[in-house]
Formats: C-alpha cells, sequence, structure tokens
C-alpha cells in the first residue's frame, strides 16, 4: 500500500515555489505597468495576495487556498467600508488647518527660519517641473504605505496564526481610532492648505511624482485616480500612513535583536520625510500617529491579557 505524500519533497517543493513566485511575479509586473499599483480597492490588492498565497503553495489542494477567503473576504470588505466611510469624515465638522500650520511652526521654526517643514523641504529639494532621482525613492516609499501592512498580515497568516490574530487585532483597533478621529476631527494637510491660501509659501503634491523618474508613467494611475475621486482631502490628523508603517515594526521589535532596531525604524521615519517633504502630511500628523500606535498597543494588550486571563491561559497572555 503506497502512501500519497501532501507534500513533496523538498527539492521539488523549492522549484515548485520558485517557478510559482516567478510567474506571479511577472503577472504581477505587468499588472502594475498597464493598470497601475493596487492600491484603490483592498479586495484588489487582497486578490493579488491570494494569488501569491497560490503560488508559494501550488502543492496544496484547492480547498486550502479557499481558507485565504473565509479569513480574508470579511477583513477586505471591513477595509472597504473604512475608506468609503472616510470620505465622509469631513460632512460633520468644518476642518482645521491652521492649528496644525502653528504647531508645525512651533516645533520646527527654529530650523526652517519660521516655515513649516513641509515648505521648507520644497524649497530646497524641489522645484516645479522637475523630477529628480530621489523622487523615485520618495513615490516607492509613499506606495508602500499600501501593500506592505497587507503584505506582512498575509505571510504571518500564512506561517502562524496566532501572530496573525495579535497582528490584525492591532491593525484594525488602529484603522478604527483613526476613522473616529477622521470624524470628529478633519484636518487639511499642506498641500490643501497652499490651495485654499493658508500657506503663503506654494506646495506641490508630487507623492506619486516619482513614477516618471523610471519610466512607469502608468503604474501610478490607480492611485492618482483614488487620490482625486474617492480619498478625503481633510483626513490628514493623525498620518495613518506613518501609524501602519510604525505599527508594523513596533510589532516585530520585541523579535529581533536589538541591533537591527536601526534598520526597522528606517522604514517609519523614511515614510515620515516622505509625507511631509511632499506635502501630504505635517509632521504634528506623524507625531500623532505615533502616539496612537502606542495607545493601541497599550489598548489591545490590556485587553488580549484580560481575554488570556479570563480563559485561564496566561501562556497566552504575551502582547507583540
Amino acid at each position: 500500500m503506497t502512501t500519497t505524500l501532501e507534500t513533496p519533497p523538498t527539492l521539488s517543493l523549492r522549484r515548485r515555489r520558485t517557478i510559482g513566485m516567478l510567474v506571479w511575479g511577472v503577472v504581477f509586473a505587468v499588472g502594475v505597468y498597464f493598470i497601475g499599483v493596487p492600491t484603490s480597492d483592498p479586495l484588489i490588492a487582497f486578490g493579488w495576495l491570494w494569488l501569491a498565497t497560490i503560488a508559494w503553495r501550488n502543492h496544496q489542494p484547492w480547498r486550502t487556498h479557499l481558507r485565504f477567503l473565509r479569513d480574508w473576504l470579511p477583513i477586505a470588505l471591513l477595509l472597504v467600508v473604512y475608506n468609503v466611510s472616510r470620505s465622509w469624515a469631513d460632512d460633520f465638522f468644518a476642518p482645521h488647518v491652521t492649528p496644525l500650520i502653528h504647531a508645525d511652526e512651533a516645533l520646527w521654526g527654529w530650523l526652517t527660519g519660521g516655515q513649516v517643514p513641509t515648505t521648507w523641504l520644497q524649497q530646497h529639494l524641489y522645484h516645479p517641473g522637475d523630477t529628480p532621482w530621489w523622487l523615485a525613492i520618495v513615490t516607492l516609499v509613499y506606495v508602500s504605505h499600501f501593500l506592505t501592512v497587507p503584505t506582512i498580515a498575509v505571510i504571518l497568516w500564512v506561517r502562524a496564526r496566532a501572530p496573525w490574530g495579535r497582528f490584525m487585532r492591532r491593525w484594525i483597533t488602529l484603522c478604527v481610532f483613526g476613522l473616529v478621529t477622521y470624524f470628529l476631527y478633519p484636518a487639511a494637510p499642506p498641500w490643501w492648505a497652499h490651495q485654499h491660501g493658508y500657506l503663503a509659501e506654494p506646495v506641490a503634491r508630487i507623492s506619486t511624482n516619482g513614477w516618471d523618474v523610471i519610466g512607469l508613467h502608468g503604474a501610478g494611475n490607480t492611485l492618482n485616480a483614488l487620490q482625486v475621486e474617492q480619498s478625503n482631502p481633510v483626513a490628514a490628523m493623525p498620518s495613518l500612513h506613518t501609524a501602519w508603517a510604525m505599527m508594523a515594526v513596533a510589532f516585530f521589535l520585541p523579535m529581533v535583536r536589538r541591533r537591527w532596531w536601526p534598520l526597522l525604524l528606517a522604514y517609519p521615519l523614511a515614510m515620515t520625510f516622505t509625507l511631509v517633504y511632499t506635502g501630504e502630511h505635517y509632521v504634528i500628523d506623524v507625531l500623532v500617529g505615533w502616539v496612537y500606535v502606542a495607545v493601541t498597543f497599550l489598548v489591545v494588550g490590556a485587553a488580549e491579557r484580560w481575554w488570556a486571563a479570563r480563559l485561564g491561559s496566561p501562556g497566552d497572555s504575551r502582547s507583540a
């Protein structure tokens, strides 16, 4: 009697995974080139990630791949609702503009000659009509917001459910905190403030200009459409761009040696520079976003410990 192994031998498994991921990578690159980066709809982003899990585990039966839909479809739909409701956040209160300007001037005016950091950076590092090489890096960092956290979450889902659960609880809680704040305190970013006469110094919204540097003129089509049609232009406080980045890093800090911490922390710092430089956020938005991450970890960690104690399983009370 022969036994059928569900998992191929190691060498065969590696070969299948390599081929599967190469095929997925080519198809994804073609999709980005002709359609754009999948940022406007969480369903599209998670569709690509689902295909990646299929490519990685192509030796497993379809019932295994369908578990992705069971676990991720509700979360993707929740993020769709988040995106849509975020666009309504300025329907109840007038947007706040000058308090953010005054906060950045008070914090950084001694260094920038009384300006907000955004206008100072663009005066020194940007000239209208030019596309310097570093804009490519800036755009890639900006776009990574839409892909990095979902990708991390899916990798955790593939590897281990317990860390995935802890990560998702923090991610969703952070989004809820941010969404509530958008409704209660709509706030305008620097580019909006300049367009409406609150900032005399020019501010250009250049977060997607870097695609032109690397020749992918169509890669930002989806993101540009999102910025124009679906996003709320006065949902800047807190900056969830940098909050997501900091949350992802903070989750893994206890798991790695401290000598690697500067490398991990370079990502939220790069996101901070990107957001301020491109006119998307003030520094105060970023700092408040980091505070939200700390509060999220404290609240979710306390809730996890309470729930574990209630179930009588203290060994599961560790929080990331």
